[in-house]
């Protein structure tokens, strides 16, 4: 899956850009070249029993091969690899050191992401989908859930991957050295259009950081254009509301993506198309024919002229 013009896409899983993807690089660049290793092994093995010379053949095929290459090399070298890869991501579960984390709740649903920003009591504090927004050099403690089947959430550059299993609640960590924005993708196949559930996180310097939280703590202001203005009066009339919150409204729906901030999300669809006037109309208007098998609706029956009235009002919430 690929979004033209966003940077990110696809996924590079070899380049980590955080401590916590680092060590799972690390290890997967050790089991790729143990794996080449015994390839190779296997090959010369293969090439003697079938081409060499009858000494050569004779003592491949003895016990003491047997006993080093089928029993010892394999026990010292997966014993010392254990041992060496869970020191080596130990990190990765550990408990970060109380107040230091960002702690945010990802509810991987059908077929998007729930995102919640938490206080340090777990309440929280802002709502948002699709996007996770984060300070440079700070662990991010994320709160894994789902309601109805499994996901899993992974951002190859910045942690390995975690299932979202409903009912339970799992924990990850990723962190960003650097100023950026890192693609993420659901990695567990979850039915229907799971190839085009993708997600963003943006890595911002940490005064930058702040400000955008600041800004993002207070509701947008109400749009004064009038065609904003009756784009906002059609959303409430198609019963959008029903679906989708949008704060300072009376839109309080929780079965679809919160939409208060909509306008500032760099993808529609979780993470499918730029986000722009027209693909909003486009999503709005048939957004089956462009994610087949997700839950929102088709609104066939707006307007040309209604649907770019609700886009207007939809890219002014930001």
């Amino acid at each position: 899956m690929a979004v033209e013009g966003l940077s990110g896409w696809p996924p590079p899983v070899l380049d980590p850009a955080g401590p916590y993807a680092g060590s799972v690089t690390a290890l997967t660049w050790v089991l790729i070249g143990m794996a080449v290793a015994v390839l190779l092994i296997v090959l010369a093995a293969l090439y003697i029993a079938l081409f060499g010379k009858g000494e050569l053949r004779r003592r491949l095929g003895g016990e003491k091969v047997i006993w080093i290459l089928g029993i010892a090399f394999p026990t010292v070298v997966l014993t010392g690899l254990l041992v060496w890869g869970l020191t080596l991501t130990r990190h990765l579960s550990a408990p970060a050191a109380e107040g230091t984390a960002l702690k945010m709740r990802v509810s991987g649903e059908m077929w998007w992401w729930r995102v919640d920003y938490l206080d340090e009591a777990g309440s929280t504090l802002m709502a948002d989908a699709n996007e996770l927004h984060i300070p440079v050099g700070r662990t991010v403690e994320i709160e894994l859930v789902s309601p109805d089947v499994v996901h899993s959430f992974w951002v190859p550059q910045l942690s390995g991957k975690l299932d979202m299993v409903p009912g339970r609640r799992n924990l990850i960590r990723i962190q960003a050295d650097r100023p950026g924005t890192y693609a993420g993708q659901c990695a567990e196949y979850c039915g229907g259009p799971h190839a085009l559930m993708g997600f963003m996180v943006i890595a911002h310097e940490p005064a930058e950081w702040a400000r955008w939280l600041a800004r993002r703590r207070a509701p947008p202001a109400a749009p004064t254009d009038a065609q904003a203005q009756r784009g906002g009066q059609l959303f409430l009339a198609a019963g959008c509301g029903a679906c989708h919150r949008i704060a300072g409204t009376p839109a309080n729906g929780l079965a679809g993506p919160d939409l208060t901030y909509v306008g500032a999300r760099r993808t529609l669809g979780a993470g499918i198309l730029p986000n722009h006037r027209g693909t909003m109309m486009g999503w709005i208007g048939d957004s089956q024919a462009i994610k087949p098998g997700n839950r929102m609706p088709p609104y066939r029956v707006l307007s040309a002229e209604q649907l770019e009235a609700i886009a207007v009002y939809l890219e002014g919430r930001r």
